[in-house]
């Protein structure tokens, strides 16, 4: 394997180890403040990025596999890891979807959402430079795998953005329903997720951007 391969194999192993780690800080707090300031929005972020642990463990071990045979198909863990992460993200949904429609028939309004500002514009920022890593590092090493996680974490961003979108106009305009109308997008993401999960399992040419 040439030094540049092998570089760029570290970069994405590297960023996935990195994603497991920031995942878990970032839903420790999710989940707190959420909780804190009754932001379902919030709150389904904070569950979404644990889910994104266990798939981040999943491509982790795909990333050491590949790197030792790019040939091999893909393992029994990484199949397992993407069943339990695709069966979360629907569970997700159901609950989001779920709690945000009764959260509007009721007129609940969360306390606040200045955490979910927060958080979100930090997790913007660091995800899109994870994506843009875990992307140069697929095309140089001609990875559909490495392309797949860099979309994962890129779905992550967009919800990012949902969380950001609804706290600012929650914020501006006090409107109860924008915070479950961003749980119902989360809603929504993590659905399309979970059926992505499911086809990944069946393929050994995972869907990419």
């Amino acid at each position: 394997m040439k030094a540049k391969e092998r570089f760029f194999f570290r970069l994405a192993y590297g960023l996935a180890v990195f994603t497991i780690v920031y995942n878990i800080f970032e839903g420790i707090f999710s989940l707190y403040f959420g909780l804190e300031g009754e932001s379902v929005t919030l709150f389904g972020f904070g569950v979404d990025s644990f889910i994104e642990v266990v798939s981040g463990m999943g491509i982790a071990h795909m990333v050491r596999r590949i790197k030792r045979n790019p040939q091999e198909k893909r393992g029994h863990f990484e199949r397992k890891a993407l069943r339990i992460t695709g069966t979360a993200f629907y569970f997700l949904a159901l609950g989001l979807t779920f709690v945000s429609v009764f959260n509007i028939i009721i007129g609940h309004r969360p306390k606040a959402t200045f955490w979910g500002v927060m958080i979100s514009v930090f997790s913007i920022v660091v995800m899109w430079a994870v994506v843009l890593g875990k992307k140069k590092a697929g095309e140089k090493l001609q990875s559909d795998a490495i392309l797949a996680d860099a979309y994962c974490t890129l779905v992550c961003h967009y919800m990012s953005m949902v969380l950001l979108l609804s706290s600012v106009v929650y914020a501006v305009t006090g409107l109860g329903y924008i915070d479950s109308l961003g749980g119902l997008v989360l809603a929504w993401l993590a659905l399309r997720e979970g059926k992505r999960c499911f086809l990944r399992i069946g393929s050994e040419r995972p869907l990419l951007f």
